[in-house]
């Protein structure tokens, strides 16, 4: 465990999560606006980190694991923002609750010592690439999150609006993993000559990827008959991103062409 008590850097990540945490709870008490209050802070202070870490490390901050789960924290606000104002889809408690989680490995798991940006991601393809990453991830951590919603719920209004809702955000979030895709693509034959080279990351990229092709397809194939169908892939298709951005970078087994990630 890597603590950060003694940092700016590791300051600005524990009060972002004290501010997604204390949203969390003022939501659970019904104080809304101390939530949005707690919240709108928490953001802030996330934001802060981020851009605290891009003037110390020299480089955007999208290198590592430290630096890709401090970006998640910091974007998860702007999401509950849109979802809730352009696809009516609600869920700030839960947001904020996720928010907090998804700092705790920035803040106590990983090493936050600034490391320089290997040659192969000196490259303008390095940010969009994995900002593209970014934002579909964090995308589909919400979309999951309303397919468990579906899942567990009983009333049968409840469940049609979270199963709706995880289709919205799955067919915002796809076009980005496509994107990733492409640009990687892109990048891979640049950096090493080939477009795809089968490493352990790129393959579950890929199969991630066509998790949720095969949600798109069957949502359009059968619509709304089969809630509890189109949400079981959904979140399969979230389980495969966990693998992609977890497993595959820190078992020693899958080391590859994207080891520098860990």
């Amino acid at each position: 465990m890597h603590l950060k008590f003694d940092t700016i850097q590791g300051w600005l990540i524990y009060a972002a999560m004290l501010g997604y945490l204390l949203a969390f709870i003022s939501s659970l008490a019904r104080y809304k606006k101390l939530r949005t209050v707690f919240y709108v802070a928490g953001f802030g202070l996330a934001t802060a980190g981020f851009v605290y870490r891009w003037y110390d490390a020299g480089h955007v901050p999208l290198q590592n694991l430290f630096e890709v789960f401090l970006c998640l924290g910091m974007l998860m606000y702007p999401l509950t923002v849109f979802c809730r104002r352009f696809l009516g889809i609600k869920g700030e408690t839960v947001d904020a609750l996720i928010g907090f989680i998804i700092l705790f490995p920035a803040g106590f798991v990983f090493n936050a010592e600034p490391q320089r940006l290997p040659p192969v991601l000196q490259s303008w393809l390095f940010a969009p690439h994995v900002a593209a990453y970014m934002f579909a991830y964090v995308i589909m951590a919400k979309a999951s999150v309303q397919a468990v919603g579906q899942l567990l719920c009983r009333g049968r209004e409840e469940a049609g609006a979270y199963e709706l809702g995880t289709y919205r955000m799955v067919c915002m979030g796809f076009p980005l993993l496509s994107l990733g895709l492409i640009l990687g693509a892109w990048w891979g034959k640049i950096a090493w000559g080939d477009y795809w080279n089968w490493d352990p990351k790129e393959l579950w990229s890929l199969v991630s990827w066509l998790v949720y092709l095969g949600y798109l397809h069957f949502r359009y194939m059968f619509g709304r008959k089969h809630p509890r169908i189109n949400s079981a892939i959904a979140v399969c298709g979230f389980l495969a991103i966990i693998i992609t951005l977890l497993w595959v970078n820190l078992a020693k087994i899958f080391a590859g062409l994207h080891s520098y990630a860990s």
